[in-house]
């Protein structure tokens, strides 16, 4: 099947202008499931519409809550603090997170769920949280270690000492967390491996449940202890997304702009934003870059990277081979196109060999985004200076920045998007 191109025109200017970030992906979700799992109404503002917010809260009305849309960026939930049995599989597209969170939330469910995606959801591990699942006593199963999961609720799951995975995902752990709060006891998750490994998104996940009143500690490098309790109504506010900042960011320094983002990298508390460091030393970015704290930023840093005056090295990024898709294999290929021999991979890192020379190169490149939004919008970076570098799928953006074509075009780059 063919699908669409966006080709961009190279810029021979400054990128200048003001641009308003869509809501944080990672905040947002959480904070619809923490507002449902929340007797009472709760407001929440500044949040991301788009495909993964779109699935959680399609499969939360279908659980019986009622998500009423004030505005483009706010809604106010409202729940009984239960959630009900769906009459259909809750189908969520290749929302990582919404499958994650809400495989571990239907054990709430007084009844058998299914939580299902899209193809490339179902080639996504998801077999360390359910072994987890399984051993607090949730009937949770699959037959490939991959959605579709099958869980068989009984309203109630067992608190105490809990020992999950954090190998493959953080989000299992926020998955447990989220889930914790409601149980009849103290729950103590160890993790698995004895450290955390993205360690600021559980910062966030502890941050939102907060917010609705649950108590969340971090007495050692690899516990962490949940209060039960459960979660009260609340008004929150959800912060700019700082993945779609690293795009905005490093724009600018590849073109010597000046974009303002109405926010400041020091003001946002998701892990993302540290890439900024990294993204303000442009062109002399470090010879290594340890990615595991910043991981839905590394496309960005590779293809800026590309651009550098000396070659980095990525690590700690074993993860993004189970993203949307594998990003290492994706950003590796998709820089391979732009040029031969501009990147290669070690194990599980990623060599970018900077060439400063590259915005000279005419290429021929055809970037396969796999369906996969952060490598989209990370190849606009590259096209924005490579004459002929094109982006397939160019709409798959809609995941969680939907209107970044229309960005780009109000920052005066040309972007023209072709159907088959």
């Amino acid at each position: 099947m063919s699908l669409p191109i966006a080709q961009i025109t190279p810029v021979t200017q400054p990128l200048v202008g003001h641009v308003t970030l869509p809501g944080s992906k990672s905040v947002t979700n959480r904070a619809l499931l923490v507002a449902a799992l929340a007797r009472g109404t709760s407001r929440l503002t500044g949040i991301l519409r788009s495909d993964d917010t779109h699935y959680m809260m399609t499969a939360l009305r279908a659980m019986g809550v009622g998500i009423t849309e004030i505005d483009e960026t706010t809604v106010e939930v409202t729940s009984s603090g239960a959630l009900q049995p769906a009459s259909e599989p809750l189908f969520l597209g290749n929302a990582g997170t919404a499958t994650r969170f809400l495989t571990a939330a239907v054990a709430l469910v007084n009844g058998t769920t299914i939580v299902t995606g899209d193809e490339h959801m179902q080639k996504r591990p998801i077999a360390p949280l359910l072994d987890t699942l399984q051993a607090m006593g949730v009937n949770a199963t699959s037959e490939t270690g991959c959605p579709p999961v099958t869980v068989k609720g009984t309203g109630t799951f067992h608190s105490g000492e809990i020992e999950v995975s954090g190998k493959l995902s953080g989000q299992y752990i926020s998955a447990i967390m989220i889930l914790a709060a409601m149980g009849d006891g103290e729950t103590r998750i160890t993790i698995g491996g004895g450290k955390i490994g993205a360690v600021g998104y559980l910062h966030i996940t502890a941050a939102v449940m907060r917010a609705f009143g649950a108590t969340v500690a971090f007495p050692a490098e690899n516990q962490i202890v949940v209060a039960p309790g459960g979660y009260s109504a609340a008004n929150y506010h959800v912060e700019p997304d700082a993945s779609a900042a690293t795009y905005l960011w490093a724009a600018e320094r590849l073109t010597g702009g000046n974009i303002d983002i109405g926010t400041a990298p020091g003001d946002m508390n998701q892990p993302d934003a540290k890439a900024y460091e990294m993204i303000a030393a442009f062109p002399h970015m470090p010879a290594q870059i340890d990615g595991s704290q910043m991981q839905d930023a590394i496309p960005t840093l590779a293809v800026l990277a590309a651009f550098n005056e000396t070659p980095v090295r990525f690590t700690g990024i074993e993860n993004l081979r189970v993203k949307e898709c594998d990003r290492i294999d994706a950003v590796h290929k998709g820089l391979m196109q732009v040029r031969a021999g501009l990147a290669s991979v070690e194990g599980d890192d990623l060599i970018v060999h900077a060439d400063p020379a590259l915005t000279n190169h005419t290429s021929d490149g055809l970037i396969d985004s796999h369906a996969d939004h952060r490598i989209a919008m990370c190849f606009a970076l590259a096209a924005i200076k490579v004459e002929g570098v094109r982006i397939e799928d160019p709409y798959c953006v809609s995941k969680t920045f939907p209107n970044y074509w229309d960005v780009l075009r109000g920052l005066n780059v040309s972007v023209d998007i072709t159907q088959p």
